[in-house]
């Protein structure tokens, strides 16, 4: 987060003379520009400095990326991995219309590709498919066969100003402020050159590109018209530099595809392939990314309904003109006494297609009128010149498309300013294209470009100004104080009432979400007071920026009340709303007491709880409040719908850290949506396993018109060296051995356990039954009723079988099928109250453990109470 602070020119930028009369108009361009131009006399934006960031951050030095070293000022939106950042909007603004590499906005989707200096010139591409020559160049090639380019382009991610429409609905994508913009001068060679080369068939209409990035859905691909391609108005290019340096890491060194006009997530990183087809790409990720599905589309409906994700109708290519506001930046002061008289408010927009921004208006009366803005077209300046820059040829002098975003600025009066609450801009293009007053949301919340309104506070002899947001969990923004204070920020007039009018009823799919705070409860809670209780005394937590005490709930926690002292003191918003049900979610209000404040929210934001860092290395791997990554390093298949990941710790002499009994969480993120896919799971590993975890998971693919399970699609699809994180341990029971356990803290003796799982419910129990039959010492009984579908589907058979067959006076092992073979001579059918009763003695010293689906739970709970079993003899898992 920005600082407040008093308005500063940027240093190195002065976009317009002072104007005293209204209006201003766009500069006309010269259309007398064939004439050759010298370096010496050429007047032409050249890159700001530039300081190629050294070291890797501590940040990044346990993720895939820590051969890349950054620049700590970006503002990272999806946490420490995949790095997906934006500068500070003032930051970027002040570096004026070229972007220094270390401040251009990032988008990754995974680890960043590793290649060394040394390998950049052997970097191999192909262009293949419909075409009469497919041929595999080098990056040297590509150097020595073709003539090299250099010109300015803009790129825009499709999700700037995103988290505008995540205040109004939540989005599948993460929170992009409005600096996921930045303009660089690229060099490089036209893509049309290699295609003509290729010479496409008769029948090709598109170019599919793919990236060298290992994705959990393959690498990333897209594709563009190939028309577009072949078009020199288009501009689109094969780029290995930028700012007359090698691309850097994080923007697709060595090469990259560049498609100006048109959003970023067409520009193909870390490019491998050029495949030449007659429709549009099926990678994973053109489908399901870059899409402006309709507005009433509904998440559940986009997720239930994958035909709205494969209507090509709704791919974003060209970008839509926006604009946005720099100064006054979020939370600047203006005094006004013996002020200047004027304030000058600036900013940025940008078309897409190549379509030039021909107007910028101001209101400062909630659009009743407005004023024209000047505009700077700095892009222009390079029109008139022929010379090389950068190992490429600078020649726009052909070209009369506009691929660069353009700065405006105008000068308001403070006096005015004074009797406005607000400062509305809106940008046209050449098409009479123009920003909307009402944002249209849709299910990936992109191509957000409705008005960027700034309000204005009146603080004494100070004016105060707020943006609409602030990127990624960043608290602050206009938006959040309306929202917070029950304004609809969808009634047409920004959440506020206007001349009586009461604004339209809120989104009823909006009203869904489940209530978790108590009404009229306005206790402001700050920092020092949460941190007084990170403890299981009286744990409190937070969710959402509100605060929860999970003192009552400890002992009927399902998790155990380890889940909730781990999350005392800390912000889980992303781990409850992932792992609880409406349900659960609806209980809250019972526990709300209060919501943190501003500063509070901010130091929160700034970073969860990080893994032990220390020089010593650490005995065990699991944290119970901080998540810990640690790295797939092999796969194996156990069946067609179940693998065992292993992954390493980090180091050989170090243990999980877990006891028998209990689980630990697992965190991934959404490739596309960012969003934290986190579910539970018992490990196979032993107790006393070094340097290894291993984790035996069903996989709950999509079948047909059923979807399957996040967390397993997005575990089955992860690479090798891809790191996921960990954290616990979470869960009420213990075995501790011998007959001893303890149950939420209480320690319980017992002469013998039912064991009851279905599926891969069988973990907690395997690890449970393994300890006990390992210990020739413990003389508690087990049996265990397994029930599946298929003999094959029976999970760590083969584990259990050979613990069984040595200690026969201590266990029973009973497996139920319901679809057995013939030869099949064990139980039929599922889990009933018949094979319960059939086999289970009640005893006032016997423990049950169940794990399994919701309807066996619910049967095995009825059943056991109808034999007189007492609630307190049953552990759920």
């Amino acid at each position: 987060m920005e600082d407040p602070k008093v308005h500063q020119e940027p240093k190195d930028v002065e976009l317009l003379q002072k104007h005293e009369e209204l209006p201003p108009t766009p500069p006309e361009t010269d259309d007398n520009t064939s004439e050759s131009v010298t370096s010496d006399e050429a007047s032409f934006p050249l890159p700001p400095p530039s300081a190629a960031p050294k070291s890797v951050l501590d940040i990044d030095k346990k993720t895939p990326d820590a051969h890349v070293p950054r620049d700590p000022r970006l503002v990272r939106l999806t946490g420490t991995h995949p790095f997906n950042v934006e500068a500070p909007l003032s930051a970027l603004f002040n570096e004026g219309f070229l972007t220094s590499p270390e401040l251009f906005y990032v988008r990754n989707h995974g680890a960043v590709p590793k290649v060394h200096d040394e390998d950049i010139l052997n970097w191999t591409f192909s262009v293949e498919g419909s075409v009469e020559n497919p041929m595999t160049l080098s990056l040297k090639d590509l150097l020595a066969e073709y003539e090299q380019i250099t010109c300015p382009i803009t790129l825009v991610c499709a999700g700037n100003r995103r988290k505008e429409q995540n205040q109004v609905r939540k989005s599948k994508g993460f929170s992009w402020g409005a600096a996921g913009v930045s303009t660089a001068l690229f060099t490089g060679v036209p893509m049309s050159e290699l295609i003509k080369r290729a010479k496409p068939k008769r029948k090709a209409r598109y170019v599919c590109m793919e990236g060298a990035d290992q994705l959990p859905n393959g690498c990333y691909g897209t594709s563009v018209k190939l028309s577009w391609v072949m078009d020199p108005e288009r501009g689109v290019m094969l780029a290995h530099m930028m700012n007359g340096e090698v691309l850097r890491p994080d923007h697709g060194k060595p090469l990259r595809a560049v498609i100006p006009g048109q959003i970023g997530g067409r520009s193909v990183k870390w490019l491998k392939k050029l495949i030449i087809t007659e429709a549009p790409s099926d990678n994973w990720y053109h489908i399901y990314d870059n899409r402006v599905l309709p507005t009433s589309v509904s998440p559940e409906e986009s997720a239930n309904n994958p035909q709205w994700w494969r209507d090509e109708r709704y791919a974003i290519y060209d970008l839509s003109v926006n604009s946005a506001i720099a100064y006054p930046a979020h939370e600047e002061q203006l005094c006004v006494v013996n002020s200047p008289e004027y304030y000058r408010v600036k900013g940025y927009a940008y078309g897409g297609g190549g379509r030039r921004i021909t107007r910028v208006e101001i209101s400062i009366d909630k659009g009743r009128s407005w004023r024209l803005s000047d505009i700077d077209y700095a892009e222009d300046q390079y029109r008139g010149v022929e010379q090389e820059l950068y190992g490429g040829k600078l020649d726009m002098s052909y070209r009369e498309s506009s691929f660069c975003w353009c700065f405006w600025a105008i000068r308001i009066s403070v006096s005015e300013l004074r009797s406005a609450s607000d400062i509305l801009v809106r940008a046209m293009d050449e098409s009479m294209n123009i920003q909307p007053r009402d944002m249209y949301w849709s299910v990936l919340g992109m191509m957000q470009n409705a008005w960027f309104r700034v309000t204005i506070s009146h603080e004494g002899d100070f004016l105060r100004f707020e943006h609409p947001t602030l990127p990624a969990l960043q608290p602050g923004g206009w938006m959040e104080r309306v929202k917070k204070a029950g304004g609809n920020l969808t009634n047409g007039f920004w959440g506020e009432k206007i001349g009586g009018e009461e604004g339209a009823e809120p989104d009823a799919e909006a009203a869904k979400e489940v209530k978790m705070t108590k009404d009229g409860l306005d206790k402001v809670i700050t920092i020092d007071e949460l941190r007084k209780h990170d403890n299981g005394d009286n744990p409190w937590f937070v969710v959402n920026g509100e605060v929860y005490d999970g003192t009552a709930f400890m002992k009927e926690h399902p998790g155990g009340a380890q889940s909730i002292i781990s999350a005392a003191g800390l912000d889980s918003s992303d781990e409850f709303m992932a792992i609880h049900s409406e349900t659960a979610k609806a209980m809250m209000q019972d526990y709300h007491i209060g919501s943190l404040d501003a500063a509070s929210k901010t130091a929160l934001s700034e970073g969860e709880v990080q893994s032990d860092q220390s020089s010593e290395p650490r005995s065990t791997f699991l944290q119970p409040r901080a998540w810990t990554g640690a790295r797939l390093i092999e796969k194996k298949v156990v069946s067609w719908d179940t693998r065992i990941f292993y992954f390493e710790l980090q180091h050989e002499a170090q243990t999980l850290g877990l006891p028998v009994g209990q689980h630990l969480m697992a965190r991934l993120r959404d490739p596309v949506t960012r969003e934290a896919i986190i579910r539970s799971y018992t490990p196979i590993s032993e107790v006393t396993q070094k340097g290894v975890l291993e984790m035996l998971v069903k996989l709950y693919l999509d079948r047909g018109e059923v979807k399957g399970g996040k967390m397993t699609k997005a575990m089955d699809a992860i690479p090798i060296g891809h790191v996921v994180d960990f954290k616990g341990p979470i869960g009420k029971f213990e075995y501790l051995g011998r007959g001893k356990c303890a149950i939420n803290g209480r320690a319980q003796s017992v002469k013998s356990f039912i064991m009851i799982c279905a599926g891969s419910g069988v973990t907690p129990i395997y690890q449970v039954f393994r300890a006990i039959m390992k210990d020739s010492e413990d003389s508690t009984r087990c049996l265990v009723l397994d029930g599946n579908r298929l003999i094959e589907d029976i999970l760590m058979k083969e584990e259990l079988d050979v613990l069984a067959m040595s200690n026969t006076d201590r266990c029973k092992l009973i497996y139920t099928l319901t679809q057995a073979p013939d030869d099949w001579t064990g139980p039929r059918g599922r889990i009933s109250g018949k094979l319960i009763k059939e086999h289970c003695v009640r005893d006032e010293e016997t423990l049950v453990l169940v794990c399994g689906p919701e309807a066996l739970e619910k049967t095995i709970h009825t059943t056991f109470l109808e034999e007189g079993w007492k609630d307190e003899q049953l552990l759920f898992f």
